[in-house]
């Protein structure tokens, strides 16, 4: 069984529109799982047109402080040891408060205090799965409004996947990562077998394209780049296409603007269904894949 992580720096670059063609393409030939390891934002289940999912699972990653006796707390010592302002004292009760929304379960407080205060578990997030039109299962993470702790759902999602993919006897698991180099990102790629990396020919997006990769490189995963939209800037594009040279990372495909890419999405279709003109342009982003086929 192999992992296939897609992801971008730079947000809207046509990270989930990519890996709904390539998740169709795949499954045509493989036993795949699709997982949508963007929590804050997850639609990869939306491009390929499923609306609804099967089954839903709360799930507790996450841990708040819980005051439970103010007997013994300096109040001072409480507030200071507090890094993400979660902790503050009501001078009409004369009592600490704990605000929900800004703690993030480290256990400062609880250090300092172990018999005062309690970290609790919180429901924090879902993860939701269903069969998509095309054949294969799709499992999405789904962070809680107001929550934290976007990466340990992250693993949860992906535990869900893994488990479900040994039972189907899955060969394939594609990876939908969120944008940016959080913990999100850290853990979407954590057991990758191929990083495929979407960037565009913006200053924004290379800048954001570079960061990515050191995290990549540390985790020692091969990896190669699309250029989505490399026709709106053609001079930036080749300056992208320059990078990948120095460094010697493979191009795996360019990708031409195309308003059919926005109408597909639109029609809750991935490109290469919409569109079967685009079928040899991302097969050959999986041809130009080594080692993995």
């Amino acid at each position: 069984m192999k992992t296939i992580t897609i992801l971008s720096g730079k947000g809207g670059v046509g990270k989930s529109s990519i890996t709904a063609s390539l998740a169709v393409l795949l499954a045509k030939k493989h036993k795949i799982i699709a997982v949508d390891c963007d929590v804050d934002a997850p639609n990869l289940a939306l491009v390929l047109g499923l609306k609804k999912f099967s089954h839903q699972k709360k799930i507790q990653t996450n841990e708040k402080a819980r005051l439970i006796s103010m007997k013994g707390i300096d109040p001072k010592k409480c507030v200071e040891v507090c890094n993400f302002g979660a902790i503050s004292w009501d001078n009409k009760k004369k009592k600490l408060v704990f605000d929900r929304f800004l703690c993030e379960g480290c256990g400062s407080c609880q250090l300092l205090y172990p018999k005062n205060i309690k970290l609790t578990k919180v429901q924090n997030g879902f993860i939701n799965t269903g069969k998509t039109v095309y054949g294969f299962n799709i499992v999405s993470g789904q962070l809680k409004i107001g929550e934290s702790g976007s990466g340990k759902i992250v693993t949860e999602v992906k535990n869900k996947a893994e488990q479900l993919a040994k039972k189907e006897k899955a060969e394939i698991i594609l990876v939908d990562s969120s944008p940016g180099i959080g913990c999100p990102v850290i853990a979407s790629i954590q057991g990758s077998d191929y990083i495929i990396a979407i960037t565009e020919p913006s200053p924004a997006a290379l800048n954001d394209l570079q960061r990515v990769l050191q995290v990549v490189e540390h985790f020692r995963i091969p990896y190669g780049i699309v250029i989505n939209k490399y026709d709106l800037n053609k001079k930036f594009s080749k300056k992208i296409e320059n990078f990948a040279n120095k460094y010697k990372i493979p191009i795996l495909k360019k990708i031409p603007y195309d308003k059919r890419f926005v109408e597909a999405l639109v029609s809750l279709k991935p490109i290469i269904v919409y569109d079967k003109k685009y079928k040899k342009l991302f097969l050959n982003i999986l041809k130009n894949i080594q080692g993995i086929f």
